[in-house]
């Protein structure tokens, strides 16, 4: 946890404070973090493994819309933020290790903590950022591109998950990214 909060620079105090907060979980592939429809209470950090975030269309297929590799903060924000439902699941692709921490703790603490404030405020900037990165290269990145991005950030990608998570985080079918791995290997 130490690490993770290191480039935040906070002070013994407030790391013990945030530490204290939060505790230690073990998931196992396919494990569900956060539900579909259920309003959030808890956030975690990602210390090891893959969880991908996905929503289900009207004729029940799942799209991803992150894949979370840590260590990485992960949570239904807009549940947390607005106390609604959330829109999207949270599920282990890979064994994971998290730190689980209640939301409203964590809030009480930035209230009447500024480094801890501060903190809240740059979680929320990286995920808006997050957000529009993936808006960007969903809108302007080919399949191709977009799954050389991936490869690029996460070399081990597909030691890890299976291809159709893959294919589903790139907006393409599984034959479809087969034909563009095939076309780019050939070469």
């Amino acid at each position: 946890m130490k690490k993770l909060l290191k480039p935040y620079n906070l002070s013994l105090k407030s790391s013990k404070k945030i530490m204290e907060i939060f505790k230690e979980k073990k998931y196992t592939k396919k494990d569900k973090v956060s539900f579909y429809g259920e309003i959030s209470t808890k956030f975690y950090i990602l210390k090891t493994g893959i969880i991908r975030s996905f929503y289900k269309d009207e004729k029940g297929k799942e799209n991803i819309r992150f894949l979370h590799i840590g260590p990485v903060l992960v949570g239904s924000f807009y549940s947390l933020i607005l106390n609604k439902p959330s829109t999207i699941t949270y599920d282990c692709l890979t064994d994971c290790t998290l730190l689980e921490g209640d939301f409203k703790q964590f809030k009480k603490l930035a209230k009447n903590n500024v480094e801890l404030s501060n903190l809240y405020n740059s979680i929320l900037e990286e995920n808006y950022l997050d957000m529009e990165n993936r808006i960007h290269d969903l809108t302007s990145l080919d399949a191709t591109e977009l799954y050389l991005k991936l490869k690029s950030e996460s070399p081990e990608i597909e030691k890890s998950i299976p291809l159709y998570h893959i294919a589903s985080y790139l907006n393409v079918t599984p034959v479809q990214l087969s034909r563009i791995r095939r076309d780019l290997y050939k070469s």
